[in-house]
């Protein structure tokens, strides 16, 4: 697919703009700072999607707003003492020092091990953690995707996992594949079970229409409830660029 990225400004706002082979226009506002994007057809000129984001302007606002005023993670040390999430639940980090094989570990509920070598690097332990979340990812994933393609009458052809920095999951019509963030290994299991309901619905309808959200209220009538928890819950830390 052919594409072609400008950059405009509308109302002292600076919008990326992304022309494609598609039919329609798609506006959205992306963490951490409500960067604004336009995904718009090759054949729609900059003052149509002027006007397209004018008109859209005041719900722009509210979400620059929500992003603006939710909280963020400092930048992780990865020591013994430093807060980190799993399934919603804040853990403390413990470091324990040993000559084996790197290995994670939880205690009593409200503690994360990382058993390592002493002289491992602060990255070493953190593709650690990285590693030990996508695992548990992994393990949670398969029965819920047995649960709702059932229950939706679809199929996707494969799936994975993988860091995303503007979404929570992604769907692939064409080639019936889903991908879901590696973050939300550290929301509620609800959340995660939203989102793979959110892309396996797009098998049966592609935009976020009437139509489709029509079958989120039908599946999971209490889906904006676990929406709102993802945008509101901690962002971790990053360095954002695009």
């Amino acid at each position: 697919m052919n594409t072609k990225k400008v950059e405009i400004r509308v109302s002292g706002l600076a919008v990326q703009v992304v022309r494609k082979d598609i039919k329609n226009l798609h506006l959205g506002v992306y963490p951490p700072n409500g960067r604004v994007r336009v995904a718009a057809p090759s054949t729609v000129n900059d003052e149509a999607v002027r006007l397209a984001v004018i008109s859209r302007l005041g719900w722009i606002k509210r979400q620059r707003a929500k992003f603006e005023g939710q909280p963020r993670q400092s930048e992780r040390e990865m020591v013994t003492g430093e807060s980190h999430y799993f399934l919603g639940q804040r853990y403390r980090l413990r470091v324990v020092n040993h000559d084996g094989g790197a290995r994670v570990a939880m205690r009593n509920k409200s503690i994360i091990e990382l058993h390592v070598r002493q002289q491992t690097t602060v990255n070493q332990r953190e593709r650690l953690l990285q590693r030990w979340y996508r695992q548990q990812l992994k393990a949670l994933i398969p029965p819920l995707l047995e649960k709702w393609q059932t229950t939706l009458g679809v199929q996707v052809a494969g799936w994975g996992v993988k860091k995303m920095k503007t979404k929570w999951g992604a769907c692939t019509v064409e080639a019936r594949r889903i991908w879901l963030n590696l973050e939300l290994a550290k929301k509620p299991v609800q959340c995660l079970e939203y989102i793979v309901v959110h892309e396996l619905i797009h098998l049966l309808e592609r935009h976020h229409n009437e139509r489709f959200t029509t079958f989120m209220e039908k599946h999971l009538p209490t889906w904006r409830v676990w929406r709102d928890m993802l945008n509101h819950a901690p962002l971790a830390h990053e360095n954002w660029s695009y």
